[in-house]
């Protein structure tokens, strides 16, 4: 009988201590970007990054312009802004690290107290294929209420509540595992 309470026991404790889906939840996809934003002291990149404007999210992106690589981040309440790249971010190459298709979107979620901070891809989940030939970009806009919406299929995911698909059938948004140490701090993206 002893025995038998012994076994009910470990079991007990085993099915309680078992794992959550959490592991399932981040991309396998490694961004690997790090942007120290007490060097490029970017105020859009700074609204996405204070814990204290929640539901503000900014897409970082790069561009190419006369030689030089830039970031372009663009926030969803309208703002956007250019910073060149600095000796670091050249030497980790960020512009190879922007998620899948040159392009992730950061910010607080304004539903959890205390806030959570976010980290997505920017191409629609459901519509972008990362193996793909040729590659097609499907970026997803964004607007002031934290939602995005894809251009193609018109599927809406709220950026606030971890990316879910709002309005119909369909995969959530490619979400990455992110910290930031505040808004002129440093954000990584892994």
């Amino acid at each position: 009988m002893k025995k038998n309470r012994f076994l009910l026991s470990i079991l007990l404790a085993a099915a309680l201590t078992s794992c959550g889906g959490e592991e399932f939840t981040y991309s396998d996809y490694h961004c690997n970007l790090t942007i120290d934003n007490s060097k490029h002291l970017d105020q859009t990149l700074n609204s996405a990054l204070n814990p204290n404007s929640k539901g503000i999210f900014c897409k970082i992106s790069h561009k190419i312009s006369s030689g030089a690589l830039y970031f372009v981040f663009k926030n969803s309440q309208g703002l956007t802004s250019e910073s060149i790249f600095n000796a670091i971010d050249q030497r980790l190459q960020s512009q190879n690290r922007l998620g899948m298709n040159n392009g992730v979107i950061v910010g607080y979620g304004n539903l959890s107290d205390p806030a959570q901070f976010y980290a997505y891809d920017a191409e629609c989940p459901n519509c972008f294929d990362d193996n793909a030939i040729p590659r097609k970009s499907y970026p997803l806009g964004m607007n002031s209420s934290g939602i995005a919406t894809c251009g193609k299929c018109g599927r809406q995911y709220n950026m606030n509540t971890g990316g879910n698909c709002i309005n119909n059938s369909g995969r959530g948004l490619t979400t990455y595992r992110a910290t930031t140490t505040g808004a002129n701090g440093r954000l990584h993206i892994y």
